[in-house]
């Protein structure tokens, strides 16, 4: 099995992990879009036209079998593009959990935490008609914190990790929720940040094990219809280039080695810059 993960930055990498757990025999490589992060503020024109230059990039550096938008900006965005101009290759999109928000719920008051464009986009409000609609959303958009987990969680202290959350955890106390959903991937990294500033009584819910199994099934049902496809792909890729972490480019030499630094932190490879 060989998987793309696509994300703007370092958010889509706990989805990753996750999906390595379920099987370990993966190869997977991931593609940071550093150089436009983040997404999150983005018009939609942008949003398209970012995403589909990474997904070149990754298809072109990896020829994976099966691509992962570990983005929910991405996904609610531009994933129907990206399906049509990639038809080769099946594309797993990510989208907030408000389905499994709705089934742990019980007072109907559900927290949403996500990216600017995610929650003002018409995809989530469809999923909120689709899933809960006998639930009040509480959305909140949080740029400040996508910024501080990409740029500063690795080296900041747990003091300073809380602080980073406390806004968006006050929002959502006082308007009563009792289910949070961390509606883009950045938040998955400070999901244990979350659950212990809200306490007990509240369940903070990801689309991790979601993505990952719908990632694992498509890619078997796609094996099964393309054999020989698969079995091209797989002369290309070895076991020794697992887990290849690559970006498209920083600001600074420092900020090179801090991503460097990352990668290490949480067993991947560092693969570098890759050029359009």
């Amino acid at each position: 099995m060989n998987f793309a993960f696509l994300d703007s930055g370092i958010g889509g990498i706990p989805y990753l992990l996750h999906l390595k757990k379920i099987v370990p025999n993966a190869t997977c490589a991931y593609l940071a879009d550093t150089r436009n992060f983040p997404y999150g503020e983005k018009s939609d024109a942008s949003i398209n036209e970012c995403a589909f230059s990474a997904v070149s990039l990754i298809v072109q550096a990896w020829h994976p079998e099966t691509i992962v938008v570990a983005c929910n900006t991405i996904s609610v965005h531009a994933l129907e593009m990206l399906r049509t101009q990639f038809q080769g290759i099946p594309i797993v999109g990510t989208v907030p959990a408000i389905k499994r928000a709705a089934e742990v719920t019980k007072n109907k008051r559900i927290g949403l935490l996500a990216t600017n464009a995610t929650i003002h986009d018409t995809y989530i409000k469809q999923l909120e008609r689709d899933f809960a609609s006998d639930c009040t959303i509480f959305a909140r958009g949080d740029a400040p914190l996508v910024s501080f987990i990409e740029g500063q969680m690795t080296s900041a202290t747990d003091v300073q990790k809380l602080a980073a959350v406390m806004p968006a955890v006050t929002y959502f106390k006082k308007n009563d929720c009792d289910a949070i959903v961390l509606g883009c991937t950045h938040f998955t990294h400070m999901a244990h940040v979350v659950s212990a500033a809200v306490g007990a009584g509240v369940s903070v819910v990801d689309s991790r094990d979601g993505v990952a199994r719908q990632a694992i099934k498509v890619h078997e049902e796609r094996a099964k219809k393309a054999p020989a496809i698969f079995d091209a792909a797989a002369d290309f890729l070895d076991d020794a280039r697992d887990s290849m972490f690559f970006s498209t480019g920083f600001a600074s030499e420092s900020e090179a080695e801090k991503y460097s630094a990352f990668c290490a932190s949480v067993g991947m490879r560092w693969g570098g810059v890759l050029l359009q």
